[in-house]
């Protein structure tokens, strides 16, 4: 298994577009990303490199495993 390492906001965008994810708007330095039927929107920092901390929180709050996100990752 690949280690998370910190990536751009883009790529994080990129990845949960892929699943469903919207865009819903946009406060200060944080994108907001909606779903239809998912409660929790994803908050995702505008910054060059997004930390592992943050990205982990992403991907437990998307409901996908590490693995999803990784396959997702590489066809961003």
């Amino acid at each position: 298994m690949s280690r998370l390492t910190p990536l751009p906001w883009r790529k994080l965008v990129c990845v949960f577009e892929q699943i469903g994810y919207k865009y819903a708007g946009q406060k200060g330095s944080h994108i907001k990303l909606e779903k239809a039927g998912v409660a929790r929107p994803l908050i995702v920092p505008k910054n060059d490199e997004v930390g592992r901390d943050i990205i982990t929180g992403l991907i437990r709050t998307a409901g996908i495993t590490r693995e999803a996100f990784l396959a997702l990752l590489e066809k961003c």
